[in-house]
């Protein structure tokens, strides 16, 4: 893919240009250092990854209910998609419909150092305070660490920034389907 985008002038990292990679299947988690070095950034395909993953057709009336984002499978899927994105220094962010659907999976997510949330607009608003709370919690806990480290401090002048400077919520609309 990337040759051919390069036969047509569009070569990466020329003029600012950053290619990102869908992370949908269990093998892009497992091979994240690798992709890493071929691509900017990676965007988590939360209903691709957690049907592969889970090996579930989400649309199955047999074993649709075993489909669960919230799986601990799951949850280490997503854990190691966005460390391995962080430790080589890429953007993660993630669409789908977990965070949208599970807060507790934003939250997660954001626990985690997400870079990006895409959510349906009819939950943006619960999904951005949602991020907003485990930002501030995450940033309560960083900075007393840090000033437990250092002897004390002004743990109020370490607090995190707004939402927004942290981690984008994008509100994406529904996609058409392809069935």
């Amino acid at each position: 893919m990337l040759d051919a985008m390069a036969g047509h002038g569009l070569k990466r990292g020329e003029d600012g240009l950053e290619v990102y990679v869908m992370c949908e299947i269990p093998n892009n988690v497992i091979q994240i250092d690798a992709f890493a070095e071929l691509f900017d950034g990676f965007s988590i395909g939360s209903n691709d990854l957690t049907q592969l993953t889970l090996g579930v057709d989400r649309d199955s009336e047999i074993v649709a209910f075993d489909f669960d984002e919230r799986d601990p499978g799951m949850l280490e899927m997503l854990k190691l998609a966005v460390e391995g994105a962080k430790r080589n220094g890429r953007h993660v962010g993630i669409c789908g419909e977990a965070p949208a659907n599970y807060p507790e999976i934003a939250r997660y997510l954001a626990g985690l150092g997400i870079d990006s949330i895409s959510v349906n607009p009819s939950s943006l608003l619960r999904t951005m305070d949602v991020v907003a709370e485990a930002e501030a919690a995450a940033g309560r806990r960083n900075a007393s660490s840090r000033a437990a480290a250092h002897g004390g401090g002004d743990v109020q002048q370490n607090r995190p920034r707004a939402m927004g400077e942290n981690m984008r919520c994008l509100p994406i609309a529904p996609a058409a389907s392809t069935r």
